[in-house]
């Protein structure tokens, strides 16, 4: 059983998941169980894997890192479910496993042999977590997808980038990777459910579904006043100023988010005037004149440094950051003092990776094992559940 000595066994310690998802969504959700202290075995074809394995480069031995981000603490066992024999196994697996999670294309030979309704009177206790693009019913729910597709149709898309400017997407994959937390939280609930009623259920989301339940207040927004949103760059929707400005060596962001904060803004840039000006007073004022509040600030932070601006509206309480790169985040006093960057040790060496981000009781979980290469523990897995040895 998987332990950490502050917190006691992982909390999902003995829970066994069937992992026969790919690409992002699935295996980001799989690692993310197997970094709770779950038992996870990836299933992958035998000619090749999972096609992250070669979105490279970069690569780390034979792996593309985009693999290695998204496969930590998985055993890896190569299996044809195409084959009779595969889908033996598979079986023979389900028998005892407490979840699967795949991302089966619809309407393919593999969403219909395991079919969850088949599965559910075969395995009353598994839950099964199903990922797709568009979700199970409506026009689109046929369609295959990717990240970006689901950004596109979602909508983000259009609400990222400088007003008037080209669509942009987000710099991280938040359409699989929102699809994959959100599956989680359903998986865990599901998990709960089963300890009142002794069984499972089909758990399904997508990365449409998901998009739409992160646009949180653009969608109020748009229910009250029915006006199409458009992209303010960095801007805040309902918040001003809330954003990025240029200061004489780059940029810096502000947050103010009450008028307090607007008068402590104010305060530091030794400008009474504009915490009295009407047009900004209040924060529905500052939308109001969000352009004309944009000018006067981008002119008096363009006077000096991002550091000196950053020094001193910390000295007045307002939030305030540089806009940092991801070398410079890494190697953060901060990153390192809450434990957020570990290492697994990997065939070609020590490999960094991203911990999981929630602490119990003080403690992060552990990062257990490296991301598995392909087919790694095919015979030590499978010795119980197959007849004959499968392809490798």
């Amino acid at each position: 059983m998987t332990e950490n000595p502050a917190i006691g066994p992982a909390p999902l310690a003995g829970v066994k998941v069937l992992d026969l998802s790919k690409i992002l969504a699935g295996p980001y959700a799989t690692m993310s169980f197997a970094d709770l202290g779950a038992d996870v075995t990836k299933v992958e074809h035998p000619d090749g894997g999972d096609p992250t394995r070669v979105w490279g480069p970069p690569f780390v031995g034979d792996d593309a890192t985009y693999y290695l981000a998204v496969n930590r603490g998985k055993k890896s066992v190569t299996i044809d479910l195409k084959s009779d024999e595969g889908q033996r196994i598979v079986h023979r697996m389900l028998e005892d496993a407490d979840v699967l999670v795949e991302n089966f294309k619809p309407g393919s030979g593999l969403q219909r042999i395991f079919d969850y309704r088949a599965l559910s009177e075969q395995y009353p206790h598994l839950v099964v977590l199903h990922i797709s693009a568009f979700g199970e019913e409506g026009p689109l729910r046929d369609q295959p997808g990717y990240d970006m597709v689901a950004q596109a149709a979602g909508g983000l898309m259009s609400l990222t980038g400088e007003p008037g400017g080209a669509p942009m997407k987000a710099g991280y994959a938040m359409g699989d990777l929102g699809a994959a937390l959100f599956g989680v939280i359903g998986v865990l609930a599901a998990l709960v459910e089963r300890n009142r009623t002794g069984r499972g259920q089909y758990v399904t989301t997508s990365l449409f579904e998901c998009q739409l339940a992160m646009h949180v207040n653009w969608a109020t927004n748009y229910f009250a006043t029915r006006q199409r949103p458009r992209a303010l760059g960095s801007a805040h929707p309902n918040l001003a100023p809330y954003q990025a400005y240029p200061a004489r060596d780059g940029y810096f962001v502000v947050a103010v988010g009450n008028d307090t904060l607007w008068q402590h803004l104010c305060e530091a840039l030794e400008r009474p005037d504009l915490a009295a000006d009407p047009r900004f007073l209040r924060n529905r004022n500052r939308i109001e004149h969000r352009e004309a509040l944009e000018e006067v600030l981008t002119e008096a932070f363009g006077s000096n440094t991002v550091e000196h601006w950053c020094r001193l509206l910390e000295t007045h309480a307002v939030p305030v950051s540089p806009i940092r790169h991801l070398d410079e985040i890494y190697q953060d006093p901060h990153t390192a003092a809450i434990g957020m960057i570990g290492t697994v040790d990997h065939e070609s060496g020590p490999l960094e990776q991203i911990a999981f981000p929630v602490n119990f009781g003080g403690a992060r979980p552990p990062l257990r094992s490296a991301p598995p290469a392909h087919g790694q523990h095919t015979d030590e897995v499978l010795t119980k559940y197959r007849e004959v040895p499968a392809v490798r």
